[in-house]
């Protein structure tokens, strides 16, 4: 992308921004939005030019720093959004003149000097990771609780991240690898290795069974129980130890397989407000399992 296309796709992000904030109360800038403003902003375009990005686009072109224009059929439509009959007239509407003939376009040269400063400043910027976390079995976005995000950095103490309501993270930094390390309540813990080759990258994330199945029960969905209860056998080991504490550390329970099963499979009150403090798999299988009702 040459100085004066960075320049003109600059303002025409500024004028998108201006155009939305007419219709929507946003004091973010364009690269903040969450995933509920870029739903919005979707919507404004079908409703003021009928038309459409998709949110892979968005994140690629308008919230990160990229290295080329969009296709031009994207160009013309966020050219009539902002009230232009395309992408040349656009430009036409906004020159950009460095040569300074006169005392006036000296004067504009002038206070282009920060803009084009900036540019430049940031094509040497540090690398933009944006990664997004799906589920693995339904493919959708990971929006229902948040996911913790353990930044791992050479001779340096981690760095600590949340997932935003889209699913997502961004990070800035000049290496061209990062690696990190995800947890969720209902999907296992994984270790990421990601490259900057990437603008944005879709992570997927596997479901913790056990996790779901506990889930499903306890908030008395009982269809999802139904679904789900014959893997119950499959993820405890038969030897598995399982222990539950008491409040106050006045005691420990040892349970067996079939007694924790036959726990589960009693609807009570009391099981609802069951907590799992701790779990271990080998195998496959659940071989160590501590929990207490609260």
């Amino acid at each position: 992308m040459t100085l004066e296309e960075k320049h003109h796709f600059s303002l025409l992000k500024s004028a998108v921004l201006n155009k939305f904030r007419e219709h929507y109360s946003t004091e973010d800038a364009i690269k903040n939005w969450n995933g509920e403003t870029i739903v919005r902003f979707q919507e404004s375009l079908l409703e003021i030019v009928k038309g459409r990005v998709s949110e892979k686009w968005f994140y690629t072109y308008f919230k990160n720093e990229t290295s080329k224009l969009p296709r031009i059929d994207m160009l013309n439509l966020l050219s009539r959004y902002v009230g232009f009959d395309n992408w040349s007239q656009f430009k036409t509407h906004h020159p950009l003149n460095l040569k300074p003939q006169t005392k006036v376009s000296a004067y504009w040269f002038i206070t282009l000097i920060p803009l084009i400063v900036f540019l430049v400043m940031r094509m040497f910027a540090d690398n933009v990771y944006n990664i997004c976390f799906v589920d693995n079995l339904s493919n959708e976005p990971i929006t229902q609780s948040q996911i913790d995000i353990k930044l791992l950095k050479q001779e340096q103490s981690p760095i600590y991240f949340k997932t935003d309501r889209a699913g997502c993270f961004n990070y800035e930094t000049p290496d061209d690898k990062i690696k990190f390390i995800v947890s969720s309540p209902y999907h296992k813990t994984d270790t990421i290795i990601s490259s900057i080759d990437s603008n944005h990258q879709m992570v997927h994330l596997r479901s913790d069974d056990y996790a779901l199945i506990l889930k499903y029960y306890t908030n008395g969905n009982i269809k999802d129980w139904t679904t789900h209860k014959a893997k119950l056998e499959g993820l405890i080991d038969d030897d598995a130890r399982i222990y539950k504490f008491y409040e106050n550390n006045i005691g420990v329970e040892i349970y067996s397989k079939d007694d924790f099963i036959r726990l589960l499979t009693v609807p009570t009150t009391s099981l609802k407000k069951i907590k799992i403090l701790d779990k271990s798999y080998k195998n496959g299988k659940i071989i160590t399992l501590k929990f207490s009702l609260q």
